[in-house]
């Protein structure tokens, strides 16, 4: 089987944000052949270099988002006049959109008339750019500020976006015309993606987008990962940025519409937890489309300390969650930690972790002065015990060598984020049979289940009642622990999530229509090269047959080859896309 695998800043660039689980997916399937398509963030990223490839990567294609691209396409008067229909369209599915439900009743996994507006347009532009041989120069041309302008002025529009003033104009034009870049690469060809037997996106905006176009074009079947769901991110950015609320408005409105349009011609859509299904499912997912896939992580670190957990000092806490940053409030942590103090005089807690960028610099700073206020040196006091009982550290010091070594110095792992995604670093002291006490944000309590404390954020009390009661009671932080150990190597391995994709791979491919008939070197077709279920007209192979000519169930089921042959969808099958058109 041949996987198209588009990626956006991650695999397989060295410092890719989605690099580790690519690489360790297209590792672990060396009985496939994958086709990387990756789409880079930035000139520093390329420079980095890429990861030492297997020999099943047959072929690695990059293209830049970082940079405008220069095709040198000068559009004709009629090619000119198309463009500005279909941006002008586009232009008026966001004007309309309202910002409190970018998605419209797509969101609801609807179909209403926007969002087919919606896709009407984007694939319009996406046939422009293929007929033409790119639409870069377009869509930075003053005919698509006009058409962005005469839109957020036109009547009906949202009050937002009649607010906006030229800047926001350019501001949102500029986004725009990066978000659609893949729309003039030439990816699409019978040598790219449409010789893949799946398209899998490995993030969702503009590498769903190729995905998108991949499956438009060719009928390649779509899957699309998301581990974080780019819609919530971009919320999240731009609200921390200070950008206009015109901008604001129109961005997401952008984001929204394409997110139910890819998740609308998916075969599947999978995340890791139920945290961003909820945010796939607002965005118009349907719910037999989407798939459960939990990260994969390598246990093999955290072995030695898993199995022998009885080395841990047992008055001492251990917060290793990544990056410093305000969203880890650990200021919440210190003064639940003054409690944990009083009530156990000899108890320590080490913070593990560094700086997340100028603003994680000032917080750290803002902490440490709290935990001196909070903690002063006690040598001379009732309970000395010769210096600061908590202490802050970075990875990589005599004390710290690797996480696995953290956590093995600690009773009880502590998480006390008011934000998060998949709780990284919880995992890794669950695979350490370390008993956890964290709050209720994020995908925590789906990733802890019953083998670990959960407490509300922001509340002190509760965090610092939780971390009493484990650091008085031995026998329940062993029985946690080991529970959470079992938990993590069931749940969330690498070796799981590998064959889940595996999975997922040989069911849309099963399900979907032969397009090409494969060979291998004998020149003996491929598995799954014309899947059995293509030759049967059926719901499963996107075939529509008319009502008067479709012949009734008992006859159809007569006629079958075959005892109890019977024809519909597969139990437990996703929706599978419709066949290639005849090119």
């Amino acid at each position: 089987m041949r996987i198209a695998l588009v990626t956006e800043s991650g695999y397989p660039y060295v410092g890719g944000d989605a690099g580790p689980w690519c690489e360790r997916l297209v590792r672990g399937l060396g009985q496939h052949e994958f086709d990387v398509h990756a789409l880079s963030r930035g000139r520093e990223q390329e420079a980095g270099g890429l990861l030492p490839l297997p020999p099943q990567v047959v072929r690695v294609r990059t293209a830049p988002l970082w940079t405008a691209l220069d095709d040198g396409v000068v559009h004709g008067r009629r090619a000119r006049r198309r463009f500005a229909d279909c941006y002008a369209e586009l232009a008026a599915v966001l004007a309309a959109t309202g910002t409190a439900d970018p998605g419209g009743a797509a969101g609801h996994g609807g179909s209403d008339h926007l969002a087919d507006r919606f896709g009407s347009a984007v694939l319009g532009l996406a046939e422009l750019a293929r007929d033409e041989g790119g639409a870069a120069a377009a869509l930075r041309s003053e005919t698509a500020l006009r058409a962005l302008e005469g839109a957020c002025r036109a009547p009906g529009a949202q009050h937002a976006a009649r607010a906006a003033r030229v800047p926001d104009l350019l501001a949102v034009a500029a986004h725009l015309e990066c978000a659609l870049r893949p729309l003039s690469l030439d990816w699409y060809a019978g040598d790219g993606l449409a010789g893949a037997d799946v398209c899998h996106a490995a993030a969702g905006g503009p590498a769903a987008l190729a995905g998108l176009l991949a499956h438009h074009f060719s009928g390649v079947p779509l899957l699309v990962t998301e581990y974080g769901v780019p819609l919530r991110a971009h919320h999240l950015a731009r609200h921390a940025d200070g950008t206009a609320p015109a901008v604001r408005a129109l961005l997401a409105a952008f984001h929204g519409r394409l997110a139910a349009e890819v998740y609308r011609r998916a075969a599947l859509v999978t995340h890791g937890n139920v945290h961003a299904r909820r945010w796939q499912e607002r965005c118009g997912a349907e719910r037999d489309r989407l798939r459960t896939v939990h990260p994969g992580m390598d246990a093999a670190p955290f072995a030695e300390v898993g199995e022998a957990p009885e080395g841990a000092d047992p008055r001492t806490l251990v917060w290793a969650a990544g990056d410093i940053d305000p969203a880890k409030d650990l200021v919440s942590l210190l003064h639940a930690f003054a409690e944990v103090r009083a009530a156990e005089p000899g108890a320590r807690l080490r913070i593990v972790g560094a700086a997340a960028g100028p603003g994680g610099e000032a917080y750290l700073g803002h902490c440490r002065a709290l935990a001196a206020q909070l903690f002063p040196d006690e040598a001379d006091g009732p309970h000395a015990v010769g210096d600061n009982p908590v202490s802050f550290e970075e990875f990589g010091g005599p004390q710290t060598p690797s996480p696995a070594q953290v956590y093995a110095s600690g009773a009880v792992a502590v998480l006390s984020s008011v934000v998060e995604g998949f709780p990284v670093g919880l995992v890794e002291a669950m695979f350490c049979g370390r008993a956890t006490v964290s709050t209720d944000v994020g995908a925590v309590v789906e990733a802890v289940g019953g083998t670990g404390l959960v407490v509300p954020p922001r509340n002190p009390r509760a965090l610092a009642d939780a971390c009493v009661t484990l650091l008085r009671d031995p026998e329940r932080r062993a029985r946690l622990g080991a529970a959470a150990r079992a938990r993590a190597l069931e749940l969330f391995t690498v070796e799981q999530n590998i064959e889940a994709f595996h999975g997922i791979y040989l069911e849309i491919v099963s399900h979907s229509p032969a397009r090409h008939v494969a060979l291998d070197d004998t020149g003996a077709p491929r598995p799954f090269a014309a899947p059995a279920e293509s030759r049967v007209p059926g719901p499963w192979t996107g075939t529509a047959v008319p009502a008067a000519r479709r012949a009734p169930e008992w006859a159809a089921a007569a006629a079958a080859p075959g005892a109890g042959a019977r024809s519909g969808p597969v139990p437990g099958a996703g929706p599978v896309p419709a066949p290639a058109r005849a090119r």
